[in-house]
């Protein structure tokens, strides 16, 4: 369940990453003492915005996950710089030890997104059967699926929001494939933020 807040008037971007739960292990050959930290896997193929964590390694420990298995806490957001090369921004570690050997960056694998499209319903309450709002991605409707940044991003425009009324209400967004498979990736309530300045 993942609970949003909307502004009334205002434009909501929600930009979402659909992880398989297979993870991923890239070998790290150095680690900057930097703010940002710089961090070198060959080919990590990381995208950017993609969350990651570090494990093992030697030298710079305070980089490392804090758990096994890594809890919420110990993923960083990952900017890319090339193939090679992520920055942390959340990460300063100037004042961490000196990088040694070893550790890999985590992360979960991306889906792949071909042939699928979204589609979203808001309701008052779950039994509803009147839509306050639906999106969809095909047609392109306030719902965006891109394989390429491995992205599925929600849009209400600010001319949408003005004229929503509730309080609160439930969403659920779907993924449908090529061959018609329904997975919810994300639902929860939504509460909208009253518009002050009309």
């Amino acid at each position: 369940m993942t609970d949003l807040i909307v502004k009334q008037g205002s434009t909501f971007s929600r930009v979402l990453r659909w992880e398989s739960p297979t993870v991923v292990y890239k070998p790290i050959t150095a680690i900057t003492k930097s703010a940002p930290v710089r961090i070198t896997a060959a080919t990590h193929g990381v995208p950017d915005g993609w969350r990651v964590n570090i494990q093992s390694v030697q030298g710079m420990k305070q980089i490392n996950a804090l758990n096994t298995p890594p809890k919420t806490s110990d993923y960083h957001k990952a900017t890319v710089i090339d193939a090679n090369t992520i920055t942390l921004n959340d990460v300063n570690a100037l004042e961490y030890g000196t990088y040694t050997s070893g550790g890999v960056v985590a992360y979960n694998q991306p889906i792949d997104l071909t042939g699928y499209t979204a589609r979203m319903q808001i309701k008052a309450k779950l039994a509803d059967a009147t839509i306050i709002l639906e999106l969809t991605s095909s047609p392109a409707a306030g719902l965006t699926v891109d394989n390429v940044a491995k992205t599925i991003t929600i849009t209400l425009t600010a001319a949408q929001t003005t004229l929503l009324t509730f309080k609160t209400a439930v969403y659920s967004l779907e993924m449908v494939s090529s061959g018609g498979a329904v997975t919810e990736i994300m639902s929860g309530k939504i509460t909208l933020d009253k518009e002050i300045t009309r």
